[in-house]
């Protein structure tokens, strides 16, 4: 049973834990991210005392700030839009970056990175509920490019990214997340690296157990742990 006294993280974790037992997964496929933006560090280290280990950021600058403020052990996410002239900081200070929004960024990623020690960890950022005001690619526009992006030898292409849109309509949350598994599924055996393309990045504080029930492996949640 679920006790209300816990700190916030730990309260969320086990709610992801019940809801992944309830769809028949196994609660270790999800983890969950903790978002940072507009947090201050006192709080930022709170999460980490209460076991998170995943934290993300949208905002570089910010985000620089945070990081060396949390043990090394920490793995930090990129999840705001990329700028060209920020790659090279965002590569060198995160671990994934969760919003590659475009064939040209996904391009400029790779090029920047032929030659590092570590091959940098990507997901395509897909417009699954079309809405003009979102970033990244609708399905048909990222499947022109997939065989191109074959060809980069700097990046790791790990699976898909997507946000449904801000509404109490649940069939339409639901849709906009089993479109991107059903994207995975099927663009996975086109992919150079099919064994690593395996996340899907969606779910936040309003949404989160309908992602888990539709097949996230990845949470981006502030709001609820930090509120």
């Amino acid at each position: 049973m679920l006790n209300p006294s816990q700190p916030k993280y730990s309260l969320i974790l086990e709610r992801v834990k019940e809801k992944a037992r309830e769809s028949g997964r196994k609660a270790d496929e999800i983890t969950l991210i903790a978002v940072t933006k507009y947090q201050n560090v006192e709080s930022i280290k709170q999460v980490y005392q209460d076991g998170g280990r995943n934290f993300g950021e949208s905002r570089l600058q910010e985000g620089l700030k945070k990081i060396s403020c949390v043990p090394d052990n920490s793995k930090w996410h990129f999840i705001g839009t990329l700028q060209s002239n920020k790659i090279a900081k965002v590569l060198t200070h995160f671990d994934l970056i969760h919003s590659v929004d475009s064939f040209e960024l996904a391009k400029k990623i790779s090029e920047m990175s032929e030659g590092r020690a570590n091959c940098p960890a990507i997901l395509l950022q897909v417009n699954t509920s079309l809405e003009a005001s979102k970033h990244g690619l609708t399905a048909e526009g990222w499947e022109v490019y997939l065989d191109g992006m074959n060809e980069f030898k700097g990046v790791r292409i790990e699976g898909l990214m997507t946000m449904a849109p801000l509404t109490t309509d649940q069939d339409v949350i639901r849709k906009c997340f089993r479109n991107l598994y059903r994207l995975r599924e099927k663009w996975s055996s086109k992919m150079s690296q099919p064994q690593i393309f395996k996340h899907l990045s969606m779910g936040m504080s309003n949404d989160y157990l309908i992602a888990i029930e539709e097949g996230a492996t990845l949470l981006r949640i502030g709001t609820a742990i930090f509120s």
